[in-house]
């Protein structure tokens, strides 16, 4: 039985505890990727090797989707920001204009 508070901890610890690291030889040869280091406890580790998958590809996946998440939520801020100062309006007889153009194509 999946334990999905230890599951949920585990993301909250690669969220809090990820550290960067690059290596000469990476940079050196042009390999971008960076080393992340998660730290889990014991039980929690042993758990996770009774679950056959990959950790590094599947919290990779899950950095990547949080990485989404957080540039589509800084586009809506940033999008509504716009609307509310009024720099992002409307034109003036857009709504109307687009109207008549779509009545006449019926």
């Amino acid at each position: 039985m999946m334990d999905y508070p230890r599951i949920f901890a585990l993301l909250n610890l690669v969220r809090i505890l990820v550290m960067f690291k690059s290596y000469v030889f990476d940079n050196y040869f042009g390999n971008a990727m960076g080393t992340v280091t998660v730290k889990v406890d014991e039980e929690l580790k042993r758990m996770m090797s009774k679950v056959k998958i990959n950790w590094s590809e599947y919290i990779r996946e899950a950095i990547r989707r949080r990485i989404e998440l957080e540039e589509r939520r800084e586009a809506a801020r940033r999008l509504l920001e716009e609307l509310r100062s009024g720099r992002h309006a409307v034109p003036k007889g857009f709504i109307n204009r687009v109207l008549r153009e779509g009545r006449g194509k019926r």
